[in-house]
């Protein structure tokens, strides 16, 4: 769940082995099959066209609209006196803690953004490309909460945190680490961080997101990166992609300014997101939440470019409708969908790279409620041209939980999701015509040349489906999807291998912790 829900020298990475560097051939038996445990495919690169829902007209209004917004409304940045001083000296028009902004302003402020830019590993195989025509999945973010292998709802604790950095390590179809992707409620609250980024420095060699619950915390996460990857390198490259939420309506507060300041001054990306439950913290309407969302989005994401021109900004949006009768959020619904199609083209005209979707559902366990709300909003998710999208696996209850069992259903959709990517294969292999007149009329492709070739990689296999007789299934004990998914999540923590990490930087991290935590006392609010 996001934030407001819950929620130079070379790298390590580049001096590791790469024996496990796979070719292209690999990567699309892996997508096929739905890989395995350590198995790694690249992050996508979509050969399929966008979604689109609004024409030129519409796309029109909604820029007017939201400019409207931004001179007349204003957006509110509160307890940051530096931000309302940058926006000023900018040209905006600045009353007490609103920043009214002259049409045009923060447009022209974001021309210095990139469209596209790399975010580096510690494994520099396991780089990614945000923007353009590059999709990368990331898991759960958020949940304070676990629905754990045992059946059971519980708080999450720092061992549940540290096995979905391992199965996130372990999944194909994840490119990313992520960030929170529970929240370790078994260790203080101003010191869990430190525990979360080595996490994700020390069980994976994947890309991942820095903490930004204090400015502080968001220092701590440079620090270990820098320690990771060097000052020089840090400083000139992006080795952290985060989230800053926005206090929707039309407000952003001084913790998440706070940590945007932080990684813009260091050159690290920021995914400015309204985070909005439409109804309650934005319009009913879709054309009414796709003005404010960019609005907001325009004012938070200038905001990076007066830091420090350069830096990457991503337009993010976390769009949901919620429950006329309840106030409860819901997902899967077809209005959330057409937002995220929106924004994605408001993104496109901005040329920023583009953050939305997900596994997302409100069930509280992995069932068929789970299933149709997840595959809706992962399926506009990947239309919509999506390219960094969070909560991609284990999302469960509406955020509130990160399940290990839709964990491991929802990477096989994530697999499904990069075969479809690809598009058509046009190739001479991919024509068959080899095939169609060996075969002929009347007869069939089993056994033909073509067919005892491709056979393997053809199609994609599930690792969580049963697709055997009715007789076979009842012989091997009558398994739900999510049963098999729970024995997958096993098997893959019982045979987890550590990625390599150079020692000396393992005991600078670990030394770094130390001192961190010793110069504070225990805090749990």
């Amino acid at each position: 769940m996001d934030e407001k829900l819950g929620g130079e020298a070379e790298s390590a990475g580049a001096r590791r082995s790469r024996a496990d560097r796979g070719g292209g051939a690999a990567a699309r038996r892996a997508a096929r099959s739905g890989g395995g445990p350590g198995q790694s495919l690249t992050y996508i690169r979509r050969r399929i066209g966008v979604y689109e829902v609004l024409d030129e007209e519409g796309l029109a209004l909604i820029e007017k609209n939201a400019d409207t917004i931004l001179e007349e409304v204003g957006i509110e940045f509160r307890d940051d006196a530096e931000a309302l001083e940058l926006f000023r000296q900018a040209g905006a028009d600045v009353r007490g803690e609103r920043v009214h902004f002259p049409r045009g302003l923060p447009r022209s402020l974001l021309k210095t953004a990139p469209s596209i830019y790399t975010q580096h590993a510690r494994n520099p195989d396991r780089n990614v490309e945000i923007g353009g025509k590059g999709t990368v999945f990331a898991p759960v973010y958020g949940p304070p909460f676990v629905r754990d292998l045992d059946g059971k709802r519980r708080y999450a604790t720092i061992e549940d945190f540290n096995n979905f950095v391992k199965l996130s390590y372990m999944a194909p179809s994840i490119h990313h680490s992520g960030g929170t992707v529970c929240e370790p409620v078994d260790v203080p609250v101003n010191k869990r961080h430190l525990d979360m980024i080595y996490a994700h420095i020390k069980y994976t060699d994947k890309p991942f997101m820095g903490s930004v619950t204090a400015p502080e915390r968001a220092e701590d996460t440079m620090a270990m990166a820098k320690i990771v990857f060097g000052d020089d390198f840090v400083e000139n490259n992006t080795v952290l992609t985060s989230l800053i939420n926005a206090n929707s309506p039309m407000v952003f507060d001084e913790t998440m300014l706070g940590a945007l300041k932080v990684y813009a001054r260091h050159n690290q990306a920021c995914i400015v997101t309204p985070f909005i439950l439409a109804g309650a913290m934005s319009p009913v309407t879709v054309a009414g939440t796709l003005t404010q969302v960019l609005a907001e989005v325009l004012a938070g994401a200038s905001l990076t470019q007066l830091i420090r021109p350069g830096a990457p900004v991503l337009f993010g949006t976390f769009a949901s409708s919620i429950s006329m009768q309840s106030g409860a959020p819901t997902f899967g619904t077809p209005e959330p969908s057409l937002v995220s199609y929106g924004a994605a083209q408001l993104a496109r005209r901005l040329g920023l790279p583009f953050r939305t979707g997900g596994s997302l559902c409100a069930s509280k366990v992995a069932d068929a409620q789970a299933a149709y709300e997840s595959a809706n909003t992962l399926n506009s998710t990947l239309l919509a041209g999506t390219n960094f999208v969070l909560h991609a696996a284990g999302w469960l209850e509406g955020g509130l939980s990160s399940g290990y069992e839709k964990f491991m259903m929802d990477i096989d959709q994530l697999g499904m999701q990069q075969r479809f990517a690809e598009g058509v294969d046009l190739s001479e292999n991919g024509q068959a015509m080899d095939a169609i007149r060996q075969v002929g009329p009347g007869s069939h492709f089993l056994g033909c040349d073509h067919t005892q070739a491709n056979f393997q990689t053809a199609f994609y296999r599930s690792n969580i489906a049963d697709n055997n007789s009715y007789e076979q299934w009842l012989a091997e004990g009558e398994k739900r999807a999510d049963q098999r998914a729970n024995e997958l999540a096993r098997r893959w923590l019982e045979s987890y291998e550590a990625p390599l990490l150079d020692q000396g930087i393992d005991d600078g991290l670990r030394d770094f912790i130390a001192r961190k935590k010793e110069s504070m006392p225990d805090a749990f609010t």
